[in-house]
């Protein structure tokens, strides 16, 4: 049987655990750059329908005055 010496010796030595917080680094990296695409996207989007609407809405409104002359 191991001593509490030895195991914390061997503990410090382990590197699986590294794997671990690179793959924890890595996942944080990847989520925050969905966040930053979905936040740009989110905005470029909204700049568009907010274009199309004006547009239509202009039309419309050339529309029903041409169509009331």
């Amino acid at each position: 049987m191991k001593s509490f010496k030895q195991f914390l010796v061997d503990f410090y030595h382990d590197e699986e655990g590294l794997t671990t917080v690179e793959y924890a680094v890595a996942g944080a990296l990847v989520a925050a750059g969905v966040v930053a695409a979905f936040d740009y996207l989110g905005t470029e989007v909204n700049k568009s329908i907010t274009g199309v609407g004006g547009e239509l809405d202009t039309q419309n409104q050339a529309n029903t005055y041409t169509a009331t002359k």
